[in-house]
């Protein structure tokens, strides 16, 4: 067979292009092309069984695509949220350190006052927030008591004095605020 003759075997109607669906790499997106043929298709009257259940199955896949997706989503979160409460944990000497510093007047100005007031900048963005409040009703999911006094002006039940700061991001508690409770009068 001449070369000629090769070519001339070979329809052109036998090269089908390929959809530019197919080509962008993301499945849903493919999906959603080949539904939309089929939807279209099963319109017609002479749509078969065959068609119907390749529909379904793609319909079914397509589901379990987006269900991934969104589950893959949700574990990355959490994960992210895991590894920024492990380094709020392991910050918390830190931030005590900071705030003893702060009460003794260490921190009141100059280059070190800068970086730790940019440091509770940082943290406070990314979602910490102290559990330092005197004079709210005790709360023995946030706080921690470790004496009970009389106090003349903080009503009893209600948090006297915070000997610790607590910390919590979101709804989580990372550490407890320890507290001295009033008895009241």
């Amino acid at each position: 067979m001449s070369e000629e003759n090769h070519d001339e075997g070979i329809s052109k109607d036998e090269v089908t292009p390929v959809d530019e669906a197919h080509d962008s790499g993301d499945a849903l997106s493919q999906a959603e092309a080949i539904l939309n043929e089929a939807a279209a298709d099963a319109e017609a009257p002479e749509a078969s069984d065959k068609e119907a259940e390749l529909r379904d199955d793609l319909l079914r896949l397509q589901a379990e695509y987006v269900n991934y997706r969104k589950r893959v989503e949700r574990d990355r979160d959490v994960a992210r949220d895991v590894a920024v409460q492990s380094v709020f944990v392991n910050l918390l000497p830190v931030l005590d350190d900071i705030d003893a510093a702060r009460a003794h007047g260490d921190l009141a100005e100059g280059p070190f006052a800068s970086i730790a007031n940019k440091l509770d900048a940082v943290l406070e963005g990314l979602g910490l927030e102290r559990i330092a409040d005197a004079g709210v009703l005790f709360d023995p999911n946030i706080h921690e008591a470790l004496i009970q006094q009389p106090h003349a002006e903080i009503p009893a039940d209600h948090v006297a004095q915070v000997l610790r700061t607590g910390f919590k991001k979101g709804e989580r508690i990372l550490r407890a605020a320890q507290v001295i409770v009033s008895l009241g009068e």
